[in-house]
């Protein structure tokens, strides 16, 4: 098992080093090859019961790192992180001196990390934008599975620049512009009626210690991110998204299985979060969408949107009912950092 453990630190910092996080991947390489049995967080870490890439083991001991070292509580360790630009030796002995007496870090691999990636609008918002442009820009009735803390399910209290077209909220406190490529979105208003999220354990923008949670997920030495996630916390902190503890499948029945409401185009949106439902789950997921797809009338649309990896960089695709017809609208970068734009057919 510890071969199986030091094997997962060395395939999560590759995918750290591929998506920008330098500091992280040298981090988490370190454990991988110098980590003991010494102490009681080493025993624990290379002993681990379960599968450790599905657990996101590498993860949770990086957020938990992070967490302490944004409290003060790791000084030594904190003079090396971001923006220090630490020797790996130094950086080991300061991590070995943590792992032996920061009795705080254990908790931290008690569950899985947890993200809300607010970037990821910037992917999200132009899908809407594509929903209402085929939908005459009926008004949106949003709900979103896995939403976290819901910073995506508010996407239209931020500004935007996609491809050159403004949308959202002019001068909002937040303002996303991915890199760009190809033609841009449709220019249609995005106007949502009402919103609602799930998730296993969604976490409260009001909530000091799950505002600390986001940000210790959120690698450190990626200052933009950081920067957008405490805007966005910001924002949402004064009219907090509504948000349910339950099964995605089971939220998502219930709100299918309700009459929908004449002139709105309800939209199930997703990011990222599909890879974390059982396969039968995901296959829930899409039976429920297609079963509630057969009803949708031109006046009452439902649309599926979901942004999610498909075996290389993720992408966006729009599912729209009546019809049923599928369109790859993107190929994004998970984080939002950049979009390739193809659109609706006929839109170039």
């Amino acid at each position: 098992m510890t071969e199986r453990v030091r094997h997962s630190f060395a395939v999560q910092a590759g995918h750290c080093e591929r998506l920008g996080s330098p500091f992280t991947a040298m981090l988490l390489r370190l454990v991988a090859a110098r980590l003991t049995g010494d102490t009681a967080l080493g025993r624990r870490i290379l002993g681990w019961p379960g599968d450790p890439e599905a657990d996101a083991l590498p993860l949770r001991l990086a957020g938990g790192l992070h967490a302490l070292v944004r409290r003060g509580r790791l000084p030594d360790l904190a003079a090396l992180y971001p923006p220090a630009a630490p020797d790996p030796a130094a950086l080991w002995e300061a991590l070995a001196r943590a792992f032996a007496t920061a009795a705080d870090l254990d908790p931290w691999l008690d569950s899985a990390p947890q993200t809300n990636e607010v970037a990821r609008s910037g992917v999200l918002m132009p899908g809407l934008m594509a929903v209402a442009a085929m939908t005459g820009s009926k008004p949106i009735v949003l709900w979103e599975i896995g939403a976290s803390a819901g910073l995506n399910l508010v996407l239209d209290a931020y500004a935007y620049e996609l491809g050159g077209r403004a949308a959202g909220r002019p001068g909002a406190g937040l303002h996303l512009a991915p890199d760009w490529t190809g033609p841009p979105p449709p220019e249609a208003s995005v106007r949502i009626a009402a919103r609602r999220g799930v998730d296993l354990n969604p976490l409260d923008v009001t909530d000091a210690q799950h505002r600390e949670r986001l940000t210790a997920y959120v690698w450190p030495d990626q200052r933009a991110r950081l920067a957008r996630l405490e805007a966005a916390l910001a924002l949402a902190a004064a009219d907090p998204p509504p948000l349910d503890r339950g099964d995605a499948v089971a939220w998502l029945a219930e709100r299918l299985a309700a009459p929908p409401q004449a002139g709105q185009a309800r939209v199930v949106q997703h990011s990222i979060a599909l890879q974390y439902l059982p396969v039968q789950g995901r296959a829930q997921v899409a039976a429920l969408l297609s079963e509630a797809g057969a009803r949708a009338t031109a006046d009452t649309p439902l649309a599926w949107l979901a942004y999610e990896f498909e075996g290389g960089p993720a992408g966006l695709r729009l599912t729209l009912w009546p019809g049923g017809r599928t369109h790859r609208l993107a190929t994004a970068h998970p984080h939002g950092q950049w979009v390739r734009w193809e659109g609706l057919p006929g839109s170039r």
